[in-house]
């Protein structure tokens, strides 16, 4: 079974839209089990699809995630002037939203003494790959992709190729323009081995993969004693968290992560808000003070006869 325009579809992915390589193959992926639900079931109703996708064991995320896909195929296929019906049908699923699991800076520090290796200058790169990761806030992708030229130290900024080939200027602070220089100057030139623009030089001398920072990411965690391995996405979310709570605006911290909507954004004013509230709880002067005002649910008041 093949769908219509799919090369056309894909084209445009690549090469209008920008999408990255990675996000074409999600869109594939996707759309591939759309075109195996209907070669097993030619003639089902499109609302069988959500069972199928639930015993391949989809979470309701990439259930919403499928959906969004494949609507996205055919508000393609009708704006080329092919009537999709499904389009109408298929609707995303409510998921709850899961708040971000953010790093902490007790966290960052256990890592950046993690990282230190006998090689002097693969430990200057490790604790840079940390600073990068929680000082831009950005993603691993576009982590891997810096150049060198993309760092200016004059006026401590760093360009970010983000989603679609937007680019973005995030500023950087002053610790995290020294460690760059410092590195720039001192030790990259000890880890390249072929010309390469790439800012971050992998084991090979060459360009960092997002493999390499995920083993990375893997090897320090456990030398840090975390149960699991630090998910790069926890410093973008640490990142937000921080600035947000240091009184940045949402629209700065939008700006500087590279989110498409606000609403992105705004997820992290809840994990602030039940930040505060556990703040408040712990360190509140009412705290430790005993209010009789309010009797306690295994206490009934008493009534008064009059």
């Amino acid at each position: 079974m093949e769908l219509n325009l799919w090369v056309e579809f894909f084209e445009e992915l690549q090469n209008v839209r920008g999408r990255s390589q990675n996000t074409i193959m999600a869109y594939r992926r996707d759309l591939e089990l759309w075109i195996k639900f209907r070669q097993q079931n030619p003639t089902a109703p499109v609302i069988n699809f959500y069972e199928y996708m639930k015993n391949e064991n989809l979470s309701p995320r990439s259930q919403a995630r499928v959906i969004s896909s494949i609507r996205t195929y055919f508000r393609f296929c009708e704006s080329k002037g092919i009537k999709s019906p499904e389009l109408r049908e298929l609707k995303p699923p409510k998921i709850k939203l899961s708040l971000p699991k953010s790093l902490t800076q007790e966290e960052f520090q256990r890592l950046f003494e993690a990282c230190v290796v006998p090689d002097a200058n693969k430990t200057s790169r490790n604790r840079l790959t940390l600073l990068l990761l929680y000082g831009l806030g950005c993603r691993v992708t576009e982590l891997t992709g810096l150049n060198v030229n993309d760092f200016n130290p004059t006026d401590r900024w760093v360009k970010i190729l983000g989603k679609g080939n937007k680019e973005r200027l995030v500023p950087v602070t002053e610790k995290l323009a020294e460690s760059l220089s410092y590195y720039l100057k001192e030790v990259r030139q000890h880890l390249i081995k072929d010309a390469t623009p790439s800012l971050l030089i992998n084991d090979r001398g060459n360009r960092p993969s997002r493999v390499d920072v995920w083993r990375w990411l893997d090897a320090w965690s456990s030398r840090a004693e975390f149960p699991e391995t630090v998910n790069p996405h926890r410093f973008r979310h640490g990142c937000a968290t921080a600035l947000l709570e240091g009184g940045a605006d949402l629209r700065s911290i939008q700006m500087l992560l590279g989110h498409a909507s606000i609403q992105t954004t705004q997820v992290y004013t809840t994990v602030t808000a039940k930040s505060l509230n556990q703040t408040i709880d712990e360190h509140h002067p009412l705290s430790g003070v005993e209010n009789d005002a309010a009797p306690s649910p295994s206490r009934k008041p008493e009534l008064d006869s009059h």
